[in-house]
């Protein structure tokens, strides 16, 4: 199978049709936020690689960012919000714990006969909700069409006076729409994965049943996101070469022939140490972490995005997803793509 394009897994062949984004006005730079966590702009350089994020404003909430985002995808793709089976909106920072934000998007979008519901793996969360949908269409379901978003508001849940992550985080939506493609082209493999065992590296400790909203929980700041950054950069450093590893031996899919890779946009210096260990000798890797941040389950479609209207991708040419974030989880992809991004 080597050098061949990668077909999608059971059924028809599901791929991209087409990408939307969308990122808030309000632009964030190094120097406010610096100034904030207690630490100058050429140290949050120097340790990330981000130059400067976008926060969302007071009126906007995840659901905002995803259905602006849906809307720019469903017109790039030519296709109707009412012509949508299903919904996946890839988020952990959701509106409010009940309803699903999938739901909320699909109410202003339009999407009356969609069926919509979130998933939640942090970072990896864009991956594990395009394997999921692709899955969903291919599988006979009656539905032609998914839309999956990628969505997250992390301003609203970082300390920012917080340096180990409060210089790291943006907000932001991207969204790709799914359907049939011509034989050959789509999803091919996929490889999702996770350790429960390291649940406390990532996390916000309250809000949930475990630890209910309470004085207590807020005088502690349990309601913020806390990561442990050193252990959380030696899971993606060990894990990630082997998961990209073990997804292409799987699929016979020699290095060689992937021509993009679009990882989660986590952090600009722990992916600079990460992309030699990965082997992949031709691919083009694809970053927007300078100019957007970590935009967390965003930042894979948001990145997908730029560079599909810079024009870099070319009939047939593979590309390489992979998430990594809280769980731990790790979501990788394979995804040939076809030129013009209409069905067949």
């Amino acid at each position: 199978m080597t050098g061949q394009p990668v077909r999608a897994s059971g059924g028809r062949p599901i791929g991209i049709l087409g990408t939307g984004s969308y990122l808030p006005a309000e632009t964030v730079s190094n120097e406010l936020v610096a100034e904030r966590a207690g630490v100058t702009p050429d140290w949050i350089s120097a340790k990330t690689g981000i130059h400067r994020r976008r926060y969302a404003a007071d009126h906007e909430a995840t659901s905002d960012l995803a259905a602006a985002a849906a809307r720019a995808a469903l017109a790039d793709a030519g296709i109707g919000a009412d012509q949508l089976g299903w919904i996946v909106v890839a988020t952990s920072t959701p509106d409010q714990p009940q309803p699903a934000t999938a739901c909320l998007v699909q109410h202003r979008i339009g999407a009356t006969g969609a069926a919509a519901f979130d998933l939640n793996a942090v970072c990896s969360g864009f991956v594990f909700a395009l394997v999921t949908a692709a899955g969903l269409l291919s599988a006979g379901s009656g539905a032609r069409y998914a839309l999956v978003i990628g969505a997250d508001v992390y301003s609203r849940i970082i300390d920012r006076t917080d340096r180990r992550t409060a210089v790291l985080f943006g907000d932001g939506a991207g969204a790709v729409v799914l359907g049939p493609v011509r034989p050959g082209y789509g999803l091919g493999g996929s490889l999702l994965t996770s350790d429960g065992a390291l649940h406390d590296l990532i996390e916000v400790p309250a809000g949930g049943s475990r630890a209910p909203a309470s004085e207590k929980t807020l005088a502690d700041g349990g309601h913020f996101f806390r990561m442990r950054g050193r252990a959380v950069s030696d899971y993606v450093l060990a894990e990630l070469p082997r998961a990209i590893g073990r997804l292409l031996a799987a699929h016979r899919t020699d290095p060689a022939s992937v021509d993009h890779f679009i990882p989660h946009q986590a952090n600009g210096v722990l992916l600079a140490k990460a992309l030699p260990e990965l082997g992949l000798p031709r691919a083009r890797t694809h970053l927007t972490v300078a100019e957007h941040g970590n935009t967390s389950a965003a930042s894979i479609p948001l990145a997908l995005d730029d560079a599909r209207r810079q024009g870099v991708f070319g009939d047939g040419e593979l590309l390489l997803l992979a998430g990594f974030g809280g769980g731990m989880s790790l979501g990788a992809a394979l995804l040939t793509w076809q030129d013009g991004h209409r069905g067949p």
